[in-house]
């Protein structure tokens, strides 16, 4: 039989072997702690008060792309790839005019004179006019806008890039991919007007038809070419049945009309252009504003 010390040495492997696991174990679970703790503590994404990216822009902007220039030589696929690069990966209240200037670039095309149709606080009447009078095109009616109509967008600087989530309101920075991108697209847009442009504003408004705050009055206004536009055509549309909260001899008129007087262009007004205010009709057939010969046209 041999001594009973000799169980020892077994006793204290198999000990080893126990704390070695316990070990393994305990690094384990302190891994996985601190693991946890860095992806917690790592980039967040950051959150806005406005609506996020819209869901598939790639197919949104690639389908309007290819269905607008048909048979023109664009390439949308670059046109795409230029406004992603714009934004992706960035923070969207540090966007440039220089991240938007490649895509200005790839998706301009000429604006035929004379077609140039300019609006401020009409967004829904300007567009039902030129879509049934193809006679004039405003910004949304361009490649450009067309593609980005009612569309949004914005970076993050945390994977994947884009933020679906929550995009800047102008109020929380003015530097944000949707404002300065509108801003560009305005600027050039203007600066391809030629002949007489056509100004669609609000005469229902109460603070009046022209704000020097507008796009239109910020921004296209300044960008306009005395030696290109031979005429501003001020049309000044009434809701019908509406207030009529200004005419053409109204403050704010007055105040568009030095404007442009100050920078050599010729300027006419006119209250409730026809073709539109028929447009206007077609949901009030029966008011007074209406009708084929109204008071205003009545000869004595």
């Amino acid at each position: 039989m041999p001594p009973r010390h000799s169980k020892w040495p077994r006793t204290i492997l198999l000990a080893g072997i126990a704390l070695l696991l316990v070990s393994l174990v305990v690094a384990a679970v302190l891994a996985s702690v601190l693991t946890r703790g860095k992806q917690e503590m790592g980039p967040r994404r950051l959150k806005w008060k406005d609506k996020g990216t819209t869901r598939n822009l790639r197919e949104v902007i690639l389908g309007r792309c290819y269905s607008y220039v048909a048979a023109r030589d664009k390439d949308c696929l670059k046109i795409w790839e230029s406004l992603k690069q714009a934004f992706i990966y960035k923070n969207p209240c540090n966007i440039t005019p220089e991240d938007y200037q490649p895509l200005m670039e790839l998706a301009s095309h000429p604006i035929p004179c004379n077609k140039s149709l300019f609006w401020s606080k009409t967004n829904d009447l300007v567009h039902r006019y030129t879509k049934s009078n193809h006679n004039f095109l405003t910004l949304e009616d361009t490649l450009l806008g067309y593609m980005a109509d009612r569309v949004s967008w914005c970076g993050d600087p945390s994977a994947p890039g884009i933020n679906y989530e929550s995009c800047p309101k102008r109020t929380e920075c003015e530097s944000n991919p949707i404002s300065v991108f509108w801003k560009m697209a305005s600027k050039m847009f203007a600066e391809a007007a030629c002949g007489v442009v056509q100004v669609m504003l609000n005469g229902s408004i109460e603070a009046g038809a022209f704000r020097s705050s507008s796009i239109f009055g910020s921004i296209e206004i300044s960008n306009l070419n005395p030696d290109k536009v031979s005429a501003v055509q001020i049309w000044l549309m009434h809701d019908i049945g509406g207030p009529q909260s200004e005419s053409c001899s109204g403050h704010s008129i007055k105040r568009l009309k030095g404007i442009l007087e100050e920078r050599n262009f010729k300027f006419n007004c006119e209250e409730n252009h026809r073709p539109v205010q028929l447009l206007q009709c077609v949901n009030n057939p029966d008011h007074a504003d209406c009708r084929l010969c109204s008071s205003k046209m009545e000869t004595p």
